[in-house]
């Protein structure tokens, strides 16, 4: 009787359920690829998003995953239906993976909405397909269930352990220095990436997973598992198992997407020592939601929660070592005084539960409290006369001796202008010097490019000197490293006081008071306003998505969405 009632909810008995000519033509699309019909009637049907592509290496290995997800939900007593959706990989993409992020959350969300489906999970891997699944489940809302594929396994190169694309910039530095030889660097490309998985050090795809699991929208151990691991083809049936259970529960997606589901995701990100992409994508997923968020939140949460995961580019260690140590449940066990652990995850448990059955096997690579690797959170809010709406800045992988600096502004208006003059021997540049690039936000940059982890001047290099101060309205890999300041807002390209500085201006940072400030006057920076020409040039859409990225797209505190995407909650006039 009880699977009778349930079966008469099914959001997808509208589709197959009706004894009349619609009815019949869904049925027999499903029967037609031999689907019989004890698998169609009052099953529930349960869609797999898969952003598997050959584009993406990250995801490479998600056909096979998806497999693994179908026989879960056979077993539990559904119907599997799996469909692609846009996959975003880093490599590839042009102008940048961010500016298509929104396109794909959009494909999810309607795919959800148009398929006859009455649970999915979510398929993602590399940095974008992470948030813009969530992002569309979130709209969508239906029982759904995130599994990200995986981080790769180490690198390796002549018996040093690498990690993506952390080690890769290193030696770029060292090979722009002189200190090792080209074909020393070619030879490091075939030890990189030894699997399919995405990036294994606290890059953005890392952190996304990590925030993921810690608030509740995976089951366990999805975040850190190596993609390769046949522990994760169990760790798939068992998501499909549970997203037909959920079904059941009629537990939708924002169930999980609670303020509580938030402040435990912000905990794992400042624990975890994460990429600053993912204040952005938080954002964004809130404001999807009817959940208010805020970017103070992330900095009480950072004031009171210490790094406590020894990964690189802010530790020594990779994915690997932390899923052996314990995952992101041993991280949550270690940070349990700062969560709010009555919050339920889709694995149908609470954060306190997972926690009382959780383990930390290597106590140098989750850490306790008392011996953190950074004593606040791993990323810090800042604002102030250049940076009003807000920038950040990754503490964690920061110069302690620049927390507190003035230095002088050497400006560039496009990375194209400081690729071309950076390495030049007659630049007026020292270790005190505040190195910015302009005209690389959400609107300036299109598609707000990862560009923000400027390189450091040859003439610096040669010094032996490897961190300045760098700031731009640009973002950076989460793998990238040093003190960078980043998503300064309001942007250069629309007027923002980044597109008020000028060569010799002095900056201020000071991570202590959360402040960044452009030491110039008022009256002097009004006179600039007013004399300051269209120097940068962007192209002007006239059609495609172009044309609805330029009208659309917002600032970097509103998570760079579209504005017609966002909650109610959350509508900008």
């Amino acid at each position: 009787m009880r699977e009778q009632e349930m079966s008469n909810n099914l959001r997808s008995k509208k589709w197959f359920g009706e004894k009349n000519l619609e009815g019949f033509l869904h049925r027999s699309g499903l029967k037609a690829q031999g689907w019989p019909e004890n698998m169609i009637k009052d099953k529930p049907m349960i869609g797999i998003a898969n952003s598997f592509s050959e584009a993406v290496h990250c995801n490479a290995h998600l056909r096979n995953l998806a497999d693994h997800v179908k026989k879960g939900v056979i077993a539990a007593g559904g119907t599997p239906i799996e469909f692609p959706v846009i996959s975003l990989g880093e490599f590839f993409l042009s102008p940048t993976s961010m500016y298509l992020r929104n396109q794909m959350s959009i494909d999810v969300e309607e795919m959800i909405k148009g398929l006859p489906i009455d649970g999915v999970v979510l398929l993602s891997g590399c940095d974008k397909t992470t948030p813009a699944m969530i992002m569309g489940a979130a709209s969508a809302n239906i029982p759904s269930i995130l599994l990200p594929g995986g981080p790769s396994l180490r690198g390796d190169w002549r018996g040093e352990e690498l990690g993506s694309c952390t080690d890769c910039r290193r030696y770029w530095t060292e090979l722009r220095a002189g200190n090792i030889s080209q074909s020393d660097y070619d030879s490091m490309e075939e030890g990189i990436y030894r699997s399919p998985g995405h990036c294994m050090v606290a890059g953005t795809a890392s952190t996304m997973a990590a925030i993921a699991e810690g608030m509740g929208l995976t089951l366990e151990g999805a975040a850190t598992l190596p993609a390769v691991d046949s522990r994760r083809m169990t760790l798939a049936n068992n998501t499909g198992q549970r997203i037909v259970q959920l079904v059941k529960e009629k537990k939708n997606f924002n169930n999980f997407l609670t303020k509580e589901n938030f402040y435990n995701g912000i905990s794992t990100l400042m624990s975890f020592g994460g990429s600053t992409n993912a204040i952005i994508h938080m954002m964004a997923i809130a404001g999807r939601t009817n959940v208010k968020i805020s970017l103070d939140d992330f900095n009480k949460i950072s004031d009171k929660t210490p790094v406590l995961v020894n990964l690189k580019p802010a530790g020594e260690k990779l994915m690997e070592d932390l899923h052996y140590a314990g995952g992101i449940s041993g991280l949550l066990k270690n940070i349990e005084n700062l969560l709010e652990k009555d919050v339920e995850t889709v694995s149908g448990r609470t954060i306190k539960e997972i926690i009382d059955e959780s383990e930390i096997y290597n106590e140098d690579v989750i850490r306790d409290q008392s011996k953190p690797i950074n004593s606040i959170g791993s990323i810090s809010i800042l604002k102030g006369s250049l940076a009003p709406n807000g920038a950040v800045v990754k503490v964690a992988a920061a110069s302690d001796k620049f927390h507190e600096h003035t230095g002088k502004a050497l400006v560039y208006d496009s990375a194209e202008q400081l690729s071309n003059e950076i390495d030049s021997p007659d630049l007026d540049v020292d270790e005190n010097t505040v190195l910015i690039l302009r005209n690389n936000g959400p609107v300036g940059g299109q598609g707000m490019p990862e560009s923000g982890f400027l390189p450091i001047p040859k003439k610096l290099l040669d010094k032996g000197i490897r961190d300045i101060v760098r700031i731009s309205d640009a973002r950076m890999s989460g793998t990238a490293f040093g003190t960078i300041i980043l998503h300064v807002s309001p942007e250069s390209y629309i007027g923002g006081p980044l597109s008020l500085v000028e060569n010799g201006d002095l900056i201020s940072l000071s991570v202590k008071n959360k402040s960044l400030d452009l030491l110039v006057s008022d009256n002097e920076l009004e006179k600039r306003r007013k004399n300051k020409g269209k120097k940068y040039q962007i192209d002007d859409y006239k059609r495609g998505y172009g044309y609805i990225y330029n009208k659309h797209i917002l600032q970097a505190e509103n998570g760079c969405d579209f504005d017609f995407l966002l909650s109610e909650t959350y509508k900008i006039d």
